[in-house]
């Protein structure tokens, strides 16, 4: 069983089930005690501990995220970076990685495409105000919520714009398909690098392909740097134009010819959304000499470029078109003679290295999906799997039933060749146990009866009048709670009486982490800590105190407080409200909330994909959105975790229209006219 699985750490976060697993890092959902919500925990694996690399990428994707607040990147909660273990405690993410979401689309609709851009390169944006650069932007990287959000995550190779240039490294050729030609050679590196990666999630989005593809890593890393990506209207011809012009001024090979910047991206992808006829001629604008491959200095006219691929080109060559010229194309022979050596040394030491492990090629089969299957019933003997081999780890979701497959890697319906040694998380119940009673044990005896039932105490000192020194006086949790195994249990035990009182200070309204701050400053410690879910205040307020703020209290006694949990407190969802596709008219939407009319507007799909709602309150509420008087989607809206739960989307119908009456005819007449002729009609 995973060594971390049911353990606590730092006293608050308690560790159910490992997510994934990095190149440096352990990735598990965890809950926190103290905030009450669910976590993400990224724990350095420990034989990287002693690695000054890995140490310096862990801790600068902290620093990175830590100054970033945007409801598109990752938040960081909390760091801890301590002798034995170092982690960072995220925003747990429930959902899809962008790239599992275009494996299973196929291509996907243009509209939907630029609804995800438009989120990553919101988040870019702010990241690249903040001076970081991610370098690692790829679909594996954004998560995809089920109403749609975008959160970038993995800052792991971050930098500040400060550092600018970087050496081909191992996590760089993992991400070859999507980084810059600049980053690929190792040279300048802005927030452009980025720009050239959304382009091309972008073009796979919108095609359903990569732009480069081959047998492995360094010869995609050189078609980045010298190859043309095929237009992706030749591949999917329902393309807009203007879209394909963005997608393609995005991966430009020269950084100086894409977008000056995220925000000017955004900016040309808005006014495609508002107007998709519209072209930019993005091509008539600027020289291409770099991106077709020609020589650099064809064209210069009167500055050399300012592009540093790592090579020296010097004015002199730029200012003389006769006997210097030959100087130049006699260095650039050199260089791409050395260059091409390096290539295909490359190449051949890839291959040789490739050739010494090559066994004779099995047959492949389709994944099948095990998630939500009983391992032990239904998987472990199944001859059907038989060709498959399995690696368990445990994990824990009470609401899943024992022994449940949660999670499978790799994914269902991926080709793996036969003998594949598949990843399955598997749900367990962790043991669970009551806190026995040690209210007037001594220290060591109190300490060892907890142990003893798998918990993990830890002795807290505390001055108290009527229990003798060295006795516990109680345990936070209470004696009679029932807990998990590995809970960490705090032993309170008395240091005798103070002769010093101090007053204790006004922590009510205060957040949780000063109040502790501020009480263990003034000399107490924290005793039992118990959350209010029917306060409106903010999640983690302190409401009150025992003893009561400005009482006198023994120094080194313990202060109980009561918190608000925050589920009673208003707050905001925001829900980008999904129009139905291939509808070209206006649409009278009305929502309601609980049965009451909320707002009324009017919309159009095939201006915008999604329209903004924004909704204020506490607890649950349920949601009803109509067009045109057609029930379209019922949802709820949970204030508690910020989410809107969608029960039902139903498909738009268009009106048929009226049938339109022929005009009538006149009856005919059989009576005859007064004056006794004969009308025909």
């Amino acid at each position: 069983m995973d060594k971390y699985i049911g353990k606590r750490l730092d006293g608050r976060y308690e560790i159910h089930e490992l997510l994934g697993v990095g190149g440096m890092a352990y990735v598990y959902r965890a809950y926190d005690k103290i905030e009450s919500r669910w976590v993400a925990i990224k724990i350095l694996k420990e034989e990287l501990s002693n690695n000054s690399d890995f140490l310096r990428r862990f801790r600068n994707e902290s620093k990175a995220i830590a100054v970033l607040s945007h409801p598109n990147i990752v938040k960081v909660y909390d760091v801890s970076f301590g002798d034995r273990i170092q982690y960072i405690v995220m925003e747990f993410i429930d959902g899809i990685t962008l790239k599992q979401y275009i494996e299973q689309q196929g291509e996907i609709k243009w509209r939907e495409a630029l609804y995800f851009t438009v989120q990553i390169l919101r988040a870019l944006q702010h990241a690249h105000e903040k001076g970081i650069i991610h370098r690692d932007i790829k679909p594996q990287n954004i998560m995809l919520l089920e109403d749609g959000t975008i959160k970038v995550t993995d800052f792991g190779i971050a930098r500040f714009s400060q550092a600018e240039t970087q050496t081909m490294t191992d996590k760089a050729i993992g991400s070859v398909h999507y980084i810059a030609p600049e980053q690929a050679r190792g040279g300048y590196i802005n927030d452009k690098a980025d720009i050239y990666s959304v382009g091309v999630m972008l073009y796979e989005m919108l095609t359903g392909q990569l732009p480069f593809v081959a047998d492995n890593a360094v010869s995609v890393a050189i078609m980045q740097m010298q190859a043309e990506p095929t237009p992706p209207t030749r591949i999917n011809p329902a393309i807009p134009k203007g879209l394909e012009e963005i997608t393609m001024h995005a991966m430009e090979k020269n950084p100086a010819q894409r977008f000056p910047s995220a925000a000017d991206m955004l900016e040309d992808v808005e006014r495609f959304r508002r107007n998709p006829e519209i072209v930019f001629n993005y091509g008539n604008q600027m020289d291409h000499a770099y991106a077709r491959g020609t020589d650099i200095y064809d064209d210069v006219r009167s500055t050399p470029q300012k592009y540093n691929d790592n090579y020296e080109y010097e004015e002199e060559y730029v200012r003389s078109k006769n006997g210097a010229r030959a100087s130049m194309i006699i260095t650039g022979i050199v260089v791409a003679i050395l260059a091409v050596g390096l290539v295909v040394g490359g190449i051949f030491l890839w291959n040789y290295f490739q050739n010494l492990s090559t066994e004779e090629v099995s047959d492949e089969i389709d994944l099948p999906n095990f998630v939500g299957k009983i391992y032990e019933t239904e998987i472990k003997d199944n001859p059907e799997y038989a060709d498959l081999e399995f690696e368990i780890t445990m994990g824990n979701v009470p609401s899943k039933a024992a022994g449940e497959v949660l999670r499978q890697t790799p994914a269902a319906g991926m080709k793996v060749k036969k003998g594949k040694t598949i990843s399955l998380t598997v749900n367990g119940e962790l043991e669970k146990v009551v806190v026995e009673e040690t209210k007037g044990d001594k220290q060591q005896d109190a300490y060892n009866k907890l142990k003893a039932l798998g918990l993990n105490p830890e002795i807290q000192a505390v001055a108290d009048d009527e229990t003798a020194v060295g006795y516990v006086v109680k345990t936070n949790p209470a004696a009679g709670t029932e807990v998990t195994t590995g809970t960490k249990i705090t032993i309170f035990v008395s240091s005798g009486p103070s002769k010093e009182k101090v007053k204790v200070p006004q922590v009510v309204g205060s957040t949780l982490a000063t109040a502790k701050s501020d009480l263990e400053a003034s000399g107490f410690v924290i005793g039992d800590i118990r959350y209010d879910d029917e306060s409106d205040k903010d999640e983690g307020t302190v409401l009150s105190c025992d003893p009561k703020s400005g009482d006198e209290a023994p120094k080194g006694s313990a202060v109980n407080l009561v918190v608000s949990s925050g589920k009673g407190a208003t707050k905001t969802v925001q829900y980008d409200i999904p129009l139905p596709s291939n509808v070209y008219e206006d649409l009278v939407m009305k929502i309601y909330v609980d049965g009451e009319l909320f707002d009324t507007r009017t919309v159009n799909p095939s201006v915008s994909m999604y329209t903004g709602a924004s909704f204020s309150g506490t607890g649950r509420a349920s949601l009803t959105i109509r067009l045109n008087d057609q029930d379209y989607i019922s949802a709820e809206i949970n204030y508690d975790t910020q989410s809107i739960d969608v029960y039902s989307q139903l498909p738009y119908t268009t009106p048929e229209p009226a049938p339109t009456d022929p005009p009538e005819e006149p009856e005919s007449s059989t009576d005859e006219p007064d004056d006794g002729q004969i009308t025909t009609h």
